[in-house]
């Protein structure tokens, strides 16, 4: 089996990561014009990073570019996230089911359960030592091999599509390290279900494939809508759990 590279996140992504936490949390809310220096400054990170943060935040629909330069945070209302992580639960179902009834071929499995053995590497580490930069990567990674997996350039290209959409993104809450025993804990079942999907596949199983997958989605559906009816002042503490892992 051929181990993925190691996740080793840029610092575009560590730049993303905590501009993604400030947008969830609403330490930035809709309508805030970003600005480059000021950012860069407040993160500590030079404005290269930055700026191509902002480009791949704009890309998954958390910012929008302003005519003439610049960025500004988007609004969202809570039905059009719930209707996007619904989109992409029923797109890598999809995925997963047609990986299972084809036959994925070994070399997709092994992408697929190295990726998961990097992502077990991680959670067994300490609490206190799991880098969300590192497991975004790998998680990102595992959804986008489950997609290859399916053997449907339609269906990748579809799933890579609604993961462009205002927090669809597998990995688009991961926070920052706030209540991170809590964000363990929320990782445990998750890791599971990629277990079971991969599991399901070898197995040539593709409504159980398909099932797990989409259950996989729900658990962000149900972390979002609990962060939406958190008040503002509880948001900023729940960034580090919505959403993460899905």
């Amino acid at each position: 089996m051929t181990e993925p590279d190691g996740p080793n996140p840029t610092h575009t992504q560590r730049a993303a990561l905590a501009l993604r936490q400030r947008v969830l949390s609403g330490a930035l809310p809709g309508g805030t014009r970003l600005f480059e220096v000021a950012l860069a400054e407040a993160l500590e990170i030079s404005r290269t990073p930055i700026r191509a943060a902002l480009s791949q935040l704009a890309e998954e629909g958390l910012l929008e570019r302003v005519r003439g330069g610049g960025f500004v945070v988007r609004s969202f209302a809570l039905r059009d996230v719930v209707d996007t992580i619904e989109l992409r639960g029923v797109l890598e179902g999809t995925a997963a089911r047609l990986a299972a009834e084809r036959g994925s071929v070994a070399e997709q499995l092994e992408v697929l359960e190295a990726t998961l053995a990097a992502l077990d590497g991680i959670m067994l580490r300490g609490a206190q030592d799991i880098d969300l930069a590192d497991y975004s990567v790998l998680n990102t990674r595992f959804h986008a091999a489950l997609a290859a997996a399916s053997g449907s350039a339609v269906i990748q290209r579809e799933i890579e599509r609604v993961t462009r959409l205002p927090f669809a993104a597998p990995s688009a809450f991961l926070g920052d390290h706030l209540q991170i025993d809590s964000f363990r804990r929320s990782l445990l079942p998750a890791q599971e279900q990629h277990r079971a999907i991969i599991d399901a596949i070898r197995l040539r199983e593709g409504a159980r494939a398909e099932s797990v997958a989409r259950e996989h989605a729900r658990a962000a559906r149900r972390n979002v809508e609990y962060l939406f009816s958190a008040d503002p002042d509880q948001r900023r503490g729940l960034a580090s759990l919505a959403l993460v892992a899905n």
